[in-house]
């Protein structure tokens, strides 16, 4: 799954997508094509259009501001490229027009906590992930605290499935996804990495985010365009771990890396 982030204020590359520089943003769809068709040429099956950095300290933006981030986005990728899209939001209003534009994919960081978006989500055909997070993205590495983080993690994403369950959404239309990075501390986030197996037995497709993220930089020490060898690294032990999506912003070599290492496992 490759990244575009139709945001100023992402912790790795929105604002490259500009059509006026990062202080007064404006996504520049020609640049975003660009971008998600060079990730399908690389092998992405997914493009990740998000319209709202969900970074650690980032601020809310509301509905329309993230559709006029991401319509313009989806709407092209839609009619020039052969992939699924998926779109990154809570907003029932944002899940609405991206489905209508062509997504076909929900990517909801507070795995559909508001009832409107369950609703509209209900009420379509697409196919939802659910993520843990701990807190709220502007204040969720302040504070977090955990008796078990693997079962803490298992247990919300065990209840979030039955919610959705509950509300007539068959299971072969979900996606669950641990939420590394979100309200957990590095140790956390290597817990559940290893871990990884308890959240695939639920049987259904474990999507796991770990490109560039403060878990590497904090083992490997370096800023976020220098953690292409610890996402590797991380990838391969997610894919072990049973992972069956990897969210990436560096498409090309996490494919290479996921051919080797479904090789090694496939053996």
């Amino acid at each position: 799954m490759g990244i575009v982030n139709a945001t100023p204020d992402s912790f790795s590359d929105g604002s490259e997508l500009s059509s006026r520089g990062k202080q007064r943003f404006e996504i520049d769809t020609d640049k975003a094509l660009r971008r998600a068709e060079k990730m399908v040429d690389e092998g992405a099956i997914f493009v990740d259009v998000g319209g709202e950095s969900t970074r650690p300290g980032a601020e809310a933006v509301d509905a329309e501001e993230q559709l006029a981030r991401v319509i313009p986005v989806i709407e092209a990728i839609h009619n020039n490229l052969d992939v699924c899209i998926s779109v990154d939001t809570s907003s029932a209003q944002v899940i609405k027009e991206s489905v209508a534009a062509g997504a076909e994919l929900v990517n909801d960081i507070r795995a559909l906590a508001n009832p409107d978006a369950l609703g509209q989500v209900v009420e379509s055909e697409v196919a939802i992930c659910l993520m843990h997070m701990q807190g709220q993205p502007r204040t969720m590495q302040s504070t977090f605290q955990y008796v078990n983080v693997v079962e803490d993690v298992l247990s919300f994403l065990q209840e979030r499935v039955q919610v959705c369950v509950d509300a007539g959404i068959h299971k072969d239309r979900l996606l669950v996804d641990p939420g590394f990075g979100f309200g957990k501390s590095p140790e956390h986030n290597y817990q559940l990495l290893k871990e990884l197996p308890r959240i695939t037995s639920m049987a259904l497709p474990v999507l796991v985010g770990i490109s560039r993220k403060s878990m590497i930089g904090a083992v490997v020490n370096k800023p976020v365009n220098q953690r292409l060898v610890g996402s590797i690294a991380a990838t391969a032990l997610a894919l072990v771990g049973g992972a069956r999506i990897i969210r990436t912003h560096d498409v090309a070599a996490i494919v290479d890396a996921i051919r080797v290492t479904s090789a090694y496992i496939n053996a």
